[in-house]
C-alpha cells in the first residue's frame, strides 16, 4: 500500500536548509537547498528558507506526500513561549559559556555530551538568565517540528542528548529533578515516533496534504549517517561546517564530548569537532580551493603543524573550551597553506577515531564520508594518509537520511 506514497526529509544545517523527497525504496525523487540569508541564529530564517523550498516542490510530488521528518544542528537552542514565539536569537551549537562550568558539573554524576561545557546546558542557562524560567527551550529540529504541527510540547531524544537526556535510561539526570527550569524542557519522544499531523494552517500555506504526518526525526549528523546505508564495520565522517564522526557500537560509551544515539534500533557513538570545512572559507572561496587543491601533492607532508580551529575552544576529540587555534605561520604559497589546513583537519579526524577506539569501539574497516568537504579528492587522499583507513565518498544528502525515518515511522 505504501509503494505509491512519498515522504519528505527536512535537513536544517549550519549554513542552510535542504529537503529531499524519497519513495518507499528510499530512492531520491527530488532535492533542493537554500542558504540562510541572515544566519543560523535567526529562527525566522529557518522558516523562510523552508517555506521557499516546500513551495517549489512540483505539485505531482506534493500530493503523494504522507509523512515528513526534520533533522537539525545538534545543540542549537532557542528560547520561546508556549506558542512557539521566539525570544530573540537562537544560540548556535558552537557557542559555549564557561562561566556556567561549576553549575553544569553539579548537575551530572557521569561524563556525557550534556556534561561538557560545549553541551546545551550552558546555552540553556544563558537563555534563562536573559528571559527568565517561564520560557520553553527547544533545539532547532524540535522547534521546526513544533512549527509544522503547531505544538511545541515535544523534543526528540537524539536532539536532547546535549541537554543531558540519557537514552539508556530514558530520563533526565537525577539532579535535574531539583531544577527550577525543569518545566522549560520538552517532553521527550523517540526518533521515529509520530508527533502529530501537519496543522491545517501550514497545510494551506504550503499546499501540503492536510493528513501529512510529522514523525520525530534526529540530528543533522545522524541523518547524514542514515543517508550512507552503512554496515556495522563502517565509520562515517560528515565533513560539513564541522567534522563529525560516527560508528555503530554494541553499547553506549561514556566521555565528555561523546554522544550516544539510538538510530533505528542500533547504538551509534561519536563526537563532533568545532571545526571543519567552514574554516577553509575563512581564507579562500570555493573556486580558489578547487584550483589550489590541484597544486597539492597529497602524498607529501606540508611540513607545517596547524590546529585549524575557527575560534578558541574545542569539544571533540579534546574537550577544552580554552584550546587556542594555531593558524600560523602562514606561508607565502596559498596552496601550501591550504595543504597544511587540510592536514590539520585530517589530524583532528584521526584523533577522533583514536578516541573512539580507546573507549572500546573497533576501528572502522572503511570510512564513508558525506558533506560538502567530501567532494575534495585532495583532502580525501590527505585524510587516508593521516588516518590510515580507506575512505569512500557518498553523495546522498542528510535530508534523504531523515526522510528514511519518516518512512520507517509509517511502518
Amino acid at each position: 500500500m505504501l509503494n505509491n506514497y512519498l515522504v519528505l526529509g527536512i535537513d536544517l544545517g549550519t549554513s542552510g536548509v535542504r529537503i529531499a523527497i524519497v519513495n518507499a525504496n528510499k530512492k531520491i525523487l527530488f532535492t533542493s537547498s537554500k542558504t540562510y540569508s541572515k544566519g543560523l541564529e535567526i529562527p525566522e530564517d529557518w522558516i523562510n528558507s523552508l517555506k521557499t523550498l516546500i513551495q517549489a516542490i512540483p505539485k505531482g510530488l506534493k500530493e503523494k506526500l504522507v509523512s515528513c521528518s526534520v533533522d537539525g544542528t545538534s545543540g542549537t537552542l532557542l528560547a520561546c513561549n508556549r506558542d512557539g514565539e521566539p525570544f530573540g536569537k537562537a544560540l548556535p551549537y558552537f557557542l559555549s559559556f564557561s562561566e556556567y562550568k561549576y553549575e553544569i558539573e553539579k548537575l551530572f554524576t557521569k561524563e556525557c555530551a550534556g556534561s561538557s561545557i560545549s553541551g546545551s546546558v550552558g546555552r540553556a542557562l544563558r537563555l534563562i538568565a536573559l528571559y527568565g524560567n517561564e520560557i520553553i527551550l527547544r533545539h532547532q529540529a524540535d522547534w521546526i517540528s513544533g512549527w509544522l504541527i503547531n505544538n511545541w510540547e515535544y523534543g526528540e531524544e537524539g536532539n536532547n542528548i546535549r541537554m543531558g537526556w540519557d537514552i539508556s535510561n530514558s530520563s533526565w539526570p537525577e539532579n535535574f529533578q531539583n531544577l527550577k527550569w525543569l518545566k522549560c524542557l520538552p517532553k521527550i519522544i523517540p526518533s521515529g515516533q509520530r508527533m502529530g499531523n501537519l496543522c491545517s494552517k501550514k497545510a494551506n500555506e504550503l499546499n501540503l496534504p492536510k493528513n501529512l504526518q510529522v514523525i520525530a526525526g534526529t540530528t543533522d549528523s545522524n541523518a547524514g549517517v542514515l543517508a550512507t546505508f552503512p554496515n556495522k564495520n563502517d565509520g562515517i565522517t560528515i565533513l560539513g561546517s564541522t567534522i563529525v564522526i560516527k560508528k555503530f557500537v554494541d553499547k553506549p560509551f561514556e566521555g565528555k564530548g561523546i554522544s550516544n544515539h539510538k538510530l533505528l534500533g542500533n547504538w551509534i557513538c561519536g563526537g563532533a569537532s568545532n571545526t571543519g570545512a567552514a574554516i577553509l572559507l575563512d581564507f579562500f572561496n570555493l573556486e580558489y580551493i578547487e584550483e589550489l587543491s590541484k597544486q597539492i601533492n597529497p602524498n607529501k607532508s606540508s611540513g607545517l603543524n596547524l590546529l585549524p580551529l575557527s575560534s578558541r575552544g574545542e569539544r571533540f576529540p579534546i574537550d577544552d573550551p580554552n584550546l587556542k587555534p594555531k593558524l600560523e605561520p602562514r606561508p607565502v604559497s596559498d596552496s601550501l597553506y591550504l595543504h597544511a589546513l587540510f592536514e590539520g583537519l585530517a589530524k583532528i579526524e584521526a584523533r577522533g577515531w583514536q578516541k573512539l577506539n580507546e573507549l572500546g569501539a573497533d576501528l572502522p574497516r572503511q570510512i564513508i564520508t558525506i558533506g560538502g568537504g567530501s567532494k575534495n579528492i585532495t583532502w580525501k587522499k590527505i585524510r587516508e594518509r593521516e588516518i590510515g583507513i580507506p575512505i569512500k565518498i557518498c553523495n546522498r544528502p542528510p535530508a534523504a537520511g531523515v526522510a528514511s525515518i519518516a518512512l520507517q515511522g509509517l511502518l
